[in-house]
């Protein structure tokens, strides 16, 4: 018997290949040279630039860029609810058959993207229905000399599609990030994907929670996405992870949550979901290990506490790993220990 053929729709700007989304909140200082660099391939995707309730001139250079380019930048505008929430709202508005969400002060090596670009279309015109593409980033760190990438060359099958069944290699410092990642816009919006509002850290979600629904992906050896680290005012400062403490505590019990739902997961995807999850028990143990006050430690200890009561089997998956148990150290000289070892990780790999 014949192998049926599946029916697609056709590529047409109402249906690009890719739905860029840049979300914006008082972003006018730098937004733009994230558009500049998406803008080569206009005729080939839809850029959704979401201004987050700006108080700046972003609402301004938003509508400036929809009007030079009618049908290709779509300005959207809605009131503050976080850099979750403008996700939703460009998710919402997607008409891409993938979706890529690019931070505004972060940017595209174009070269890379245009790569990337002839590889989804001939998949899609293939009828191969990838899930999600991969490919590498660069921590671009504000006055270093040299940038560090965090490549997956060695990790995942080359040059063909994968599944979690094949083998995969993925090291216990490699992470595939919100940066690292395509998805179809469809399977974002099979898992039910709704980012919290007014809460930072949420890319963790977006990367964790579609990950049950991904069947097939591809890795492309670029250096797509350009990830920009050293502002004062960035999410990602030490010391504003610190004070926002409570919402990454907040997205850890989401992602137990998550993981508590899924069911007959494959070895590896399982294997990943933990190993991540791990990664963000240790980053928000490091952070209120390094605030040192009373309070930030019994946070620490109330985290581990609910993690121990509400899944107790999640809790025996990270409570002995090497993160877990060096989270864990009893005493002052245990905090001691747990902060040189995240400060020499913090030297080799170039984050915060």
């Amino acid at each position: 018997m014949a192998k049926k053929s599946v029916k697609i729709n056709p590529l047409t700007r109402e249906h690009p290949i890719l739905t860029v989304m840049v979300p914006c909140y008082n972003s006018a200082e730098y937004m733009e040279r994230c558009i500049k660099t998406l803008l080569p391939e206009r005729e080939r995707i839809e850029i959704l630039l979401v201004d987050d309730g700006s108080t700046d001139a972003t609402a301004s250079i938003a509508d400036a860029y929809e009007i030079k380019y009618p049908g290709i930048v779509k300005a959207i505008h809605k009131t503050n609810g976080g850099h979750g929430d403008a996700i939703n709202s460009g998710l919402a508005n997607a008409h891409g058959e993938y979706f890529k969400v690019v931070d505004s002060d972060d940017w595209f090596d174009e070269k890379a993207f245009h790569e990337i670009l002839d590889q989804l279309i001939k998949f899609y015109k293939e009828g191969t229905g990838l899930d999600m593409m991969i490919s590498n980033f660069v921590y671009y760190k504000l006055g270093a000399k040299h940038h560090q990438v965090m490549r997956y060359k060695n990790a995942f099958p080359k040059e063909r599609v994968f599944g979690w069944n094949d083998k995969i290699h993925l090291k216990n410092y490699q992470y595939v990030l919100m940066h690292s990642i395509i998805y179809r816009t469809q399977i974002l919006r099979d898992c039910n994907l709704r980012l919290p509002k007014h809460t930072f850290y949420v890319d963790n979600i977006y990367m964790y929670q579609p990950l049950p629904l991904v069947k097939k992906m591809y890795y492309m050896d670029v250096n797509l996405y350009q990830y920009l680290i050293g502002r004062d005012d960035q999410s990602v400062n030490e010391r504003t992870m610190i004070k926002r403490i409570d919402q990454q505590i907040r997205v850890n019990k989401l992602m137990m949550d998550i993981y508590s739902k899924c069911r007959n997961l494959p070895e590896n995807l399982d294997q990943y979901m933990v190993h991540y999850f791990n990664m963000m028990m240790t980053v928000a143990s490091e952070m209120l290990m390094l605030g040192g006050e009373k309070i930030h430690l019994e946070k620490k200890q109330e985290l581990w506490n609910y993690l121990k009561r509400e899944y107790p089997a999640l809790y025996r998956k990270i409570k002995y790993t090497f993160l877990g148990m060096g989270m864990n150290l009893p005493g002052p000289m245990g905090r001691h220990i747990a902060i040189i070892g995240y400060r020499i990780c913090q030297k080799i790999f170039g984050f915060n």
